[in-house]
């Protein structure tokens, strides 16, 4: 199971750190000290356009039905 939630980036020392709320913790059963893979979902889209080079160069999409939407 995997849930998703927000949070901030934070000063831990000369560190940052990522909080959890306790909720997700419980529900992921998650232990202090465990392990965790986080999946980092980004805003920046310039690192997207790196991975659909293959559409590089590729002429614009035109609509050939105008009846549809």
């Amino acid at each position: 199971m995997s849930m998703a939630f927000v949070s901030k980036i934070r000063q831990l020392g000369s560190s940052c750190a990522v909080i959890v709320p306790k909720e997700v913790l419980q529900k992921e059963g998650i232990k202090l000290g465990q392990e965790v893979k986080f999946l980092v979902v980004t805003q920046d889209f310039s690192r997207l356009e790196k991975l659909f080079g293959s559409a590089k160069g590729a002429k614009p999409f035109v609509r050939d039905r105008h009846d549809r939407i």
